[in-house]
């Protein structure tokens, strides 16, 4: 049977009220996911459990890997339930990995089978789970209602079609699909495939001959995505980087979209202005802006070739890039261009020096104008939330605070709020029973439904 009981993470009596009486009864926000919206769509029935829990799962990816699995069991030619069993047999050793926690509770809530996982339990679980999709028709449309979402954001970069969404909407969800603008693909000017991403961007606006062409087209997308419901974009970057100059960025542009083979530090002269026009523009048209920045990306190149983009090759960066945050926030303050930003830190060194700066730059045009982003990637897990909360509290403020998300590319990763919710519980509880803080279970139960759910939909203006 599985170790996860009712009271699993709950380290007290208080937090279990907080959590069994107030967190665990609020819808789901999910405002950064990657989720693909035309599965969505086509909501067909899945094959087996493989489809569902593997499929595309870098972060199980990763973990078969650091227990020497061979790449044929994890993106090669072996077959599903080959897989699904190497993924098993891994699982079973990987204590305190949050994917130890998550896969067993998936298990549970998305199949009602509470065997615990390992290769001896492999076969039999495959068998339980496959005839469980056959039985009930598990679709996505099932899986996102079971988990009581009301509303979720993808990530959509600027030339997506956005007519997918429109089907949905037409849809009986119980649930609304959202995009979120992206312009990442448009800002590396250094990738091998930049000129196709200007044509498809063309194809949908018009000629993109300068970087004054290129800002009106990224304009022209970002109205398109607003009629579709859009509130939010996002932004990823390693690091910061200083605002250019308009008339350099441009000669990296046209190079990028002539010759191509731009350097590094070329590239960071464009990144460094698109960003600051990005934000500007957002800030027009009240977009809240995530950007998250601390991931050091591609570092295998050798993988990056078999296997493409986001496929477990990346990491936690150094970079110490605060300063440059700080100038590019106070510039677009000065500005008065100052959009709604969460700022996401992957690097827990960081998460202080994130806290502290983000107190700069709040007004009274908002509750938590700017966000500290909730750990994201490695830092999703026990140890990185519990810091993060502990970070968060210490110089910024919880009750305003925009909780959980699942940045995740599964239907089944929606436990991750509940997860979240329960630490977050066991945090105040235990300085409730501390004498740390007030012991009106009511009142904190209030400040736990908002940051479960209604602090989310607030900020990003849902109704």
């Amino acid at each position: 049977m599985s170790y996860i009981k009712e009271n699993f993470l709950l380290k007290n009596k208080t937090a279990e009220k907080l959590y069994f009486e107030h967190a665990s009864k609020m819808p789901i926000f999910d405002y950064h996911c990657h989720l693909p919206e035309k599965q969505i769509l086509e909501n067909k029935q899945f094959n087996d459990v493989f489809e569902i829990w593997l499929a595309g799962d870098h972060y199980k990816w990763r973990l078969m890997r650091n227990y020497g699995v061979d790449e044929e069991y994890i993106t090669g030619a072996k077959s599903n339930k080959e897989k699904f069993i190497a993924y098993c047999d891994t699982l079973s050793t990987a204590f305190g990995n949050p994917l130890y926690h998550w896969s067993q509770v998936e298990l549970k809530e998305f199949f009602n089978c509470e065997l615990e996982i390992n290769k001896e339990n492999a076969e039999t679980i495959w068998d339980w789970c496959n005839d469980y999709i056959a039985l009930n028709k598990i679709t996505p449309q099932s899986l996102i209602e079971k988990s009581n979402v009301a509303i979720l954001f993808t990530t959509n970069e600027i030339f997506d079609d956005l007519s997918t969404f429109v089907e949905i909407a037409k849809k009986d969800y119980k649930f609304k699909v959202i995009p979120a603008f992206r312009a990442d693909k448009i800002m590396n000017c250094d990738a091998k495939q930049y000129k196709d991403f200007i044509l498809k961007l063309e194809g949908l606006t018009h000629k993109i001959a300068n970087i004054e062409d290129l800002e009106k087209a990224i304009e022209i997308r970002l109205q398109e995505f607003i009629k579709v419901g859009t509130t939010a974009s996002d932004i990823a970057l390693e690091k910061a980087l200083p605002i250019t100059k308009k008339e350099d960025a441009n000669k990296v542009f046209i190079k990028a979209i002539s010759t191509g083979g731009v350097s590094e530090s070329e590239t960071e002269v464009f990144k460094g202005y698109l960003t600051y026009f990005l934000m500007k523009l957002y800030a027009k048209y009240d977009i809240r802006t995530e950007v998250h920045l601390g991931a050091m990306r591609n570092n295998n190149a050798k993988m990056l070739e078999k296997l493409g983009l986001d496929t477990g090759f990346d990491s936690i960066s150094d970079t110490n890039s605060m300063s440059a945050l700080s100038r590019l926030l106070d510039a677009l303050n000065n500005e008065n261009l100052l959009p709604k930003t969460i700022l996401f830190n992957l690097n827990p060194k960081m998460n202080s020096e994130m806290v502290t700066l983000m107190g700069c730059f709040q007004d009274s045009s908002c509750r938590g104008k700017i966000q500290y982003g909730p750990a994201w990637w490695f830092l999703d897990n026990k140890v990185g939330m519990e810091k993060h909360l502990r970070d968060l509290t210490a110089t910024g403020h919880l009750g305003a605070f925009v909780g959980m998300l699942t940045d995740s590319r599964s239907l089944l990763s929606y436990p991750r709020h509940h997860y979240f919710r329960r630490i977050l519980c066991s945090y105040l509880g235990e300085m409730m029973e501390n004498g740390e803080m007030t012991t009106d279970i009511k009142f904190v139960g209030k400040v736990v439904e908002d940051i479960s759910f209604n602090n989310s939909i607030n900020y990003f203006n849902m109704k």
